[in-house]
């Protein structure tokens, strides 16, 4: 074992309350790259499921699986409950390969990191546990009031259903439209909600990416990510894997209609009845200059 982190919504402070559930990612020093943890994964998580299994005889807690039909899974489900309460807590818990091996926080990534994953990666953001780190971290250092609109965000998107988006697709919707919106800790909760809804209306010509982690310097690096950003929309890249776009081959349509079915309600009305106007966020192409670390693209 070389360290655990934990991920998702709970690792980055934007959990929604009275949600018990936690994504434990567990790098392991015996994965040597990408491949390996794609071939040796699954060994990894039967051994962890047979410790758990043992540690329950000696603790006060049970142990259920959710069965996994697949012959080479990612993850390890499980549900922990109390012998003496009435408390549960789903767990997934992921082996990694340590990609970032021990980067320091705020140092670069080497642009070869990236460069390797995307020789390697056949499915885009199958690696993405390897950059958990960097996917708190973005979220995790933003105002404590974009928290709070990215927890706004996902608790209207619970009530939509369908084959929608990830939540992280929203959380990354909700700091694009605070930092083109406003960039201050101090906004407008209303105008920062409607401008996540007018993004979603607005999904066909989403081409979103950030340069926080990766960017376009190195020309092996800067061939792959044109390939990423040329493809259909929408495209959110993730800002610590730029393999994965964020969303992709999901139903935005649904979300979109939902999303303008909510402009219409109170929640986007002032209290005399005058809709709350989105914050003007760009939609055309931008080129990428020094100091600007997020773009927005659009077809044509």
């Amino acid at each position: 074992l070389s360290h655990s982190v934990q991920g998702r919504s709970a690792g980055k402070g934007t959990a929604l309350r009275n949600s018990s559930d936690a994504d434990l990612v567990v790098f392991l020093s015996c994965f040597k790259d990408y491949g390996d943890q794609e071939e040796n994964r699954a060994e990894i998580i039967r051994e962890i499921q047979r410790r758990l299994l043992q540690c329950q005889q000696q603790e006060r807690f049970d142990v259920e699986f959710q069965v996994n039909p697949w012959p080479n899974p990612r993850v390890l489900s499980f549900q922990l409950h109390s012998r003496t309460l009435p408390e549960s807590v789903d767990f997934d818990v992921l082996p990694a390969y340590d990609a970032l091996h021990h980067l320091v926080r705020g140092y670069e990534v080497d642009p070869l990191v990236y460069v390797r994953l995307f020789e390697q990666c056949t499915r885009g953001g199958e690696f993405s546990t390897c950059f958990t780190e960097l996917q708190r971290d973005f979220i995790v250092e933003r105002p404590t009031k974009v928290k709070s609109l990215i927890r706004l965000v996902k608790h209207w998107y619970k009530e939509v259903s369908g084959t929608l988006p990830p939540q992280y697709a929203l959380e990354l919707l909700a700091v694009y439209a605070w930092e083109r919106g406003s960039g201050e800790p101090r906004f407008s909760m209303a105008e920062a909600f409607r401008t996540v809804l007018e993004l979603l209306q607005r999904h066909e010509q989403l081409c979103i990416y950030w340069t926080v982690n990766y960017g376009f310097e190195d020309p092996d690096l800067s061939y792959y990510l044109s390939q990423q950003l040329s493809k259909s929309r929408p495209v959110i890249l993730d800002p610590a894997d730029p393999t994965n776009v964020v969303g992709a081959g999901s139903r935005w349509d649904l979300v979109a209609m939902e999303a303008e079915t909510c402009c219409a309600q109170w929640c986007c009305l002032y209290g005399d009845g005058r809709p709350v106007q989105p914050w003007d966020v760009p939609v055309r192409p931008e080129r990428n200059t020094p100091g600007n670390n997020v773009g927005l693209g659009a077809r044509g």
